[in-house]
């Protein structure tokens, strides 16, 4: 059973996060490419204020296939998982996680419906949200910081979040440095006191933690306001 990180080590990875500021670069390059933000509600990504703990969320994103985003802070950006399964509470359950583009800070709280036509066009809810603690890794006797482990391909964190909690780990299993594979990896509930016997809930009935509304909600909502507001700009172009 793996201990709990104590403080201390999540004081160590903040201070990290907060020193590791790229000169020229914010790591949002490939992010920002993808997305035209005249068209799409998404967070262009600005300087984010960062927390005392990092953080970490969930969400369910209604795409060309629907999937989980799993995200954790790391070093001022949201590195990025599509799991299309969804997290399990259940350490049997190894769930498929490809890696995607990193994502703003502001990211975590996003909710609403990108536009058909755009870049991951479709509706998106906030599943699950909360901070984490990195568990601490050794390689060849010395510990390695929570920042160089997913280069490593490998990276294990305590969830404090409304629905994931305890231990989970990301592994590499295909690809990485100069191997020229796209890289894949596996996500893993630990053996520990908050493991359970349930998985991931039916994402289509699943609801946000930030509103409590449901994909299909949030859909509906936005659809109602645009038509709205396009009935507002016929009315003053008449």
């Amino acid at each position: 059973m793996r201990r709990r990180p104590s403080r201390a080590t999540v004081r160590r990875v903040g201070t990290e996060r907060k020193a590791g500021g790229r000169m020229g670069d914010d790591g949002l390059t490939g992010y920002r490419g993808k997305r035209r933000f005249d068209r799409t509600a998404e967070p262009r990504g600005e300087q984010a204020a960062a927390g005392d703990a990092p953080c970490f969320v969930v969400q369910i994103h209604e795409a060309s296939t629907l999937h989980f985003d799993f995200r954790l802070e790391v070093d001022g950006v949201l590195k990025s998982w599509s799991v299309p399964k969804g997290p399990s509470a259940d350490p049997h359950d190894k769930r498929l996680a490809m890696p995607t583009e990193d994502h703003p800070l502001e990211y975590r709280t996003f909710e609403g419906v990108i536009p058909r036509g755009e870049y991951g066009g479709g509706t998106v809810i906030v599943w699950d949200q909360g901070t984490y603690r990195p568990l601490p890794r050794k390689k060849k006797g010395r510990t390695l910081s929570f920042l160089q482990s997913p280069e490593e391909g490998y990276a294990s964190f305590w969830l404090d979040g409304r629905k994931l909690r305890g231990g989970y780990a990301l592994t590499r299993f295909r690809g990485g440095k100069d191997s020229g594979e796209r890289e894949a990896w596996l996500l893993v509930k630990e053996k520990d006191e908050r493991a359970g016997r349930g998985g991931t809930p039916d994402p289509w009935r699943a609801r946000s933690v930030r509103s409590g509304r449901t994909l299909k909600r949030v859909a509906a909502e936005e659809s109602t306001e645009e038509s709205a507001e396009e009935d507002e700009k016929e009315d003053e172009e008449s």
